[in-house]
């Protein structure tokens, strides 16, 4: 086997999603690259992702983090590590040269039927063999797509390309038409939060962060103006091109002319004042070679009066386990052998309530030196409708329509959601 060869390419986020992957070869398969965010991105020991070439298993993980992402190469065996580094350093240097901007997880997720072009003619079964942008560039003549939204801090830098500026001289806009005529003025607010936790199996939170989305229906006749009134909490905010940057920046009012129907009018990111729906308690007891008791209680901290829905619990076990006897206060739950876990699966749950797992885990005795068990955290998926993980609050949203003044009026409708990311809590 070629020691030059890479297997499988692939680009996580901080979170270790997995933003994009290129398999080379069939050997390594996506299973395998989740390693790398279980255990060397969320490993229980801090300094392994400093360390850029790590050895599992059969497979040799090389990896270099670039702005907001890891690139990730993987090989079977023996494998080039020094080529690997060079090949992904390289890739950076094209994905920027085409992008006509910096690489980050927003290129990534504009621009993946791109890359995935590039990464085709860069690598041949693995083997690297052009990255030169001036050569690809003859090669393949699709340009890279630039993001429609702002980082609030480029505001200022930028406003000779403001967007509003087309609005302040001529009043018309590029992204909604005149004319629009509805027999009923709708505005729908949608606040989706998606809560990302990592804790320690003592309690304390190790990693939380809240990746919020604004979404709106706006279902508007003629040329209306809204605004939005939020809490000063927002961090790492970006705006659709319609938002008025220069009024954001002086009154953290946003500000805008909508486009017609449906469109995501701004992201957010929150570190502080995090709110936790659930905290998970779990104990793991040894009872010999062949059975192992485990118990999951989880509590919700929301109010009595909302309910989380579609939730589940995955309780990893070793991977001799033979068969579990389960009970559970809510819910149903059964021993999934491909996902080596107890997977407990719950419709409703809800506010200021405990429920709990046990389980009895048999395990197949072996006759090889038992070797201790690494064991994976318990993960969470969940929708919690109608609470926020956020401090981010509206205030108030705002319409005007300066032809027809007080006479323009609108029904309004706000909802929000919590969903989880990777909810994951150490046994």
């Amino acid at each position: 086997m070629s020691l030059s060869s890479v297997h499988a390419l692939y680009f996580f986020n901080l979170r270790g999603d997995i933003l994009l992957e290129k398999r080379y070869r069939d050997h390594v398969d996506r299973e395998i690259a989740e390693n790398f965010r279980t255990q060397i991105l969320n490993g229980k020991d801090a300094s392994s992702i400093q360390t850029p070439v790590r050895t599992l298993g059969s497979c040799t993980f090389m990896y270099m983090r670039h702005s907001d992402i890891y690139i990730v190469s993987i090989a079977r065996n023996n494998a080039n590590v020094m080529l690997a580094m060079k090949f992904m350093s390289s890739l950076v240097d094209l994905f920027k040269s085409y992008f006509e901007g910096d690489l980050n997880e927003q290129s990534i997720r504009n621009n993946f039927v791109l890359m995935y072009e590039l990464l085709d003619e860069a690598a041949d079964y693995g083997l690297p063999q052009l990255t030169d942008p001036t050569i690809l560039k003859s090669l393949i003549f699709q340009k890279g797509f630039r993001s429609e939204f702002l980082p609030i801090e480029l505001a200022s830098e930028k406003k000779e390309a403001n967007p509003n500026a087309t609005l302040q001289v001529t009043g018309a806009v590029g992204w909604r038409r005149e004319g629009i005529k509805y027999k009923k003025n709708e505005v729908y607010l949608d606040i989706i939060e998606q809560i990302n936790l990592l804790m320690s199996n003592n309690g304390n939170i190790l990693r939380s962060d809240v990746m919020g989305r604004v979404v709106m229906k706006c279902l508007l006749s003629d040329m209306p103006e809204l605004r939005l009134g939020l809490n000063d909490k927002l961090e790492d905010a970006t705006f659709h091109q319609c938002v008025n940057l220069s009024t954001y920046e002086s009154q953290k009012v946003v500000t805008f002319v909508p486009p017609d129907g449906e469109f995501e009018l701004m992201r957010y990111r929150c570190q502080d004042g995090i709110s936790l729906p659930f905290k998970v308690i779990s104990t793991v007891n040894d009872m010999g070679r062949t059975r192992m008791e485990l118990t999951a209680t989880v509590k919700s901290s929301y109010s009595s009066k909302l309910v989380a829905i579609n939730m589940v619990v995955l309780v990893p076990v070793p991977e001799n386990t033979a068969k579990a006897n389960i009970l559970v206060t809510v819910g149903k739950a059964k021993y999934d052998a491909t996902k080596k876990a107890l997977v407990w699966k719950i419709s409703k749950f809800v506010g200021e309530a405990e429920h709990s797992l046990r389980a009895e885990v048999i395990l197949v005795a072996t006759t090889r030196e038992k070797k201790p068990w690494v064991r994976p955290p318990i993960s969470m998926q969940f929708q919690v409708p109608m609470y926020s993980a956020s401090s981010v609050r509206v205030a108030y949203l705002k319409i005007l329509e300066r032809k027809m003044g007080s006479a323009y009026k609108v029904d309004k409708w706000v909802r929000k959601v919590v969903k989880s990311g990777d909810y994951l809590i150490r046994t």
